[in-house]
């Protein structure tokens, strides 16, 4: 971890709300006046999409039906591991943008489903934010959690995942229920090794539970909305976090373990600017201590 340059990390899954994190953290650097610099796992995926659709099939034609972008060799976790320790050490280091449709396109110049060059990061930035899927990965060759200052977990419990995935999928990209069954199904060996470690090494997990029946998620035809829904807040070491004082501010909430707080679903930023914004001034002020 770097004192002078802190790096901040949300791991989740696709749906799980990592883009309203970011959101929720873009509001607490414009109103803190904090220069950040963004990264998307993204950026770090291995293959293009034409690349990754045929590594797809050539993995199926050799027996192997658990590859995806969940897992550790579809992605380069090795260069992602050098951009946070580059960033640690001198505040610099680079990143791309996966381009994923039409809209990107027209911004970027680049066709969907390719990658945009490697740029360097601006200069003079308060701190790095990291948002993706592998934020916090540590196996045989990588130890991304050693190097990030605040690690954060994103993650629905898996039968509202699992209908989130399926209504943008048939909605957004026009698959069948079928055939986004099949990629869960794909996926399921690498999110048991690949993701789910991951929320065992960050500092603080959001942990969305649904109050509505989702006991089959294949059929249901709506997904449980943040009314419908609690947040289950735990800290790894909740030493220093004031727990009387965000039950006051978080009407509605209570503590289920000494580490854990549960919240409405609809007061999930607010949860969050509680939380981050003394955690981020901190972090930035030790750095311009130094």
């Amino acid at each position: 971890m770097s004192t002078k340059h802190p790096i901040i990390s949300v791991t989740g899954s696709s749906g799980a709300g990592t883009s309203t994190v970011k959101k929720t953290f873009d509001q607490i650097f414009r109103r803190e006046g904090i220069t950040s610099v963004s990264i998307e796992g993204d950026a770090f995926h291995r293959y293009n999409r034409a690349d990754m659709r045929a590594e797809l099939e050539r993995r199926q034609a050799d027996g192997d039906h658990t590859f995806s972008h969940f897992s550790h060799d579809a992605n380069e976790l090795g260069e992602l591991e050098r951009v946070f320790r580059e960033y640690s050490q001198t505040g610099k280091g680079r990143t791309r943008t996966y381009v994923h449709d039409a809209e990107e396109a027209k911004r970027t110049g680049v066709p969907p489903g390719e990658f945009t060059a490697w740029a360097p990061f601006p200069d003079d930035s308060d701190l790095l934010f990291y948002e993706g899927l592998h934020g916090s990965v540590v196996n045989d060759d990588v130890n991304l959690a050693a190097l990030a200052d605040l690690k954060i977990g994103v993650v629905p419990v898996i039968n509202l995942e699992w209908i989130q995935k399926i209504h943008r999928d048939r909605e957004s990209r026009g698959y069948s229920t079928e055939a986004v069954t099949e990629t869960i199904l794909r996926r399921m060996q690498a999110y048991v090794h690949c993701i789910c470690p991951q929320f065992s090494e960050t500092d603080i997990n959001f942990q969305r539970v649904p109050v509505v029946d989702t006991s089959n998620p294949f059929v249901a035809r709506w997904i449980p909305t943040p009314d419908e829904s609690l947040v289950v807040i735990r800290f790894k070491n909740p030493r220093g976090i004031d727990f009387p004082y965000l039950m006051s501010m978080i009407e509605g909430s209570w503590m289920t373990r000494a580490n854990s707080l549960v919240i409405p679903g609809g007061k999930m930023d607010l949860a969050m600017q509680l939380i981050f914004t003394p955690m981020v001034i901190r972090l930035v002020r030790e750095a311009k201590r130094t």
